[in-house]
């Protein structure tokens, strides 16, 4: 699936978007847009068109047969003043036959900031292009620091999210205990958002900085320390 933002780009997007301009829209669905550089946070109703097209192939290809894909075309209901509407063009190969195919296709869309996300941590937070290694030993390291980035994306998500839900449902009972060891304040019970400062007070997050975001290098940080402190906890227990 792809998405085509710019209506400019040539005069088969042009068409593209007047096709779909022309189908009834189909249905409406509210969708969260994420805080960006340049967005606020916000509820967006959209109006949802599809249908299936044909695309010319490019040029440079020996097969010219047009290539049959469907559009899912979504443009913003009553946007808030100061804000750029939403307007969506998705392309997929998926068969796109009902609404709830169409609002499936815009749901993965949605996503795609969790995936950016989820990149931006592996690579700011646990540096992977630091890293030089050999074609099979780079294979294991980046599957190790996959899970690790699932891991924080995981925690920041929660913690943005459900900060005041238990700590319990991402750190397991050795993780805490070594946070309440390392923080004989923190109280019986831990939040998301205290087991998350926590960690970063590990990866050297100053108190007096508090008003500043926790940056993910900072939580990669103390997340490797809480690694490291849990399972020297844990032999300390077993032996």
């Amino acid at each position: 699936m792809r998405a085509a933002h710019d209506r400019s780009l040539d005069q088969d997007s042009e068409r593209l978007w007047q096709k779909l301009e022309r189908e009834p829209v189909r249905f409406e669905q509210d969708i969260d847009l994420p805080k960006t550089a340049t967005r606020k946070a916000r509820q967006a109703k959209l109006a949802v068109r599809f249908c299936r097209v044909q695309l010319r192939t490019p040029y440079r290809f020996d097969n010219r047969d047009p290539i049959n894909v469907y559009a899912v075309y979504a443009t913003e209901i009553d946007c808030p003043e100061g804000e750029t509407p939403v307007d969506w063009m998705l392309l997929t190969t998926e068969v796109v036959a009902n609404i709830q195919m169409a609002a499936t296709i815009l749901q993965w869309y949605s996503y795609r900031w969790r995936v950016e996300e989820y990149h931006k941590i592996l690579k700011s937070g646990c540096q992977v292009e630091q890293y030089r290694l050999a074609a099979e030993g780079m294979k294991t390291l980046l599957g190790f620091l996959s899970i690790i980035a699932v891991e924080l994306l995981q925690i920041t998500y929660l913690h943005r999210t459900q900060p005041t839900s238990p700590a319990i449902e991402i750190f397991n009972p050795i993780q805490l205990q070594v946070l309440k060891a390392k923080s004989p304040k923190l109280p019986q019970v831990l939040t998301q958002a205290l087991a998350v400062e926590a960690v970063t007070r590990l990866g050297g997050y100053l108190e007096q900085r508090r008003k500043t975001p926790i940056g993910i290098q900072v939580l990669w940080r103390g997340w490797l320390k809480l690694h490291d402190k849990s399972e020297c906890w844990q032999l300390a227990r077993e032996t």
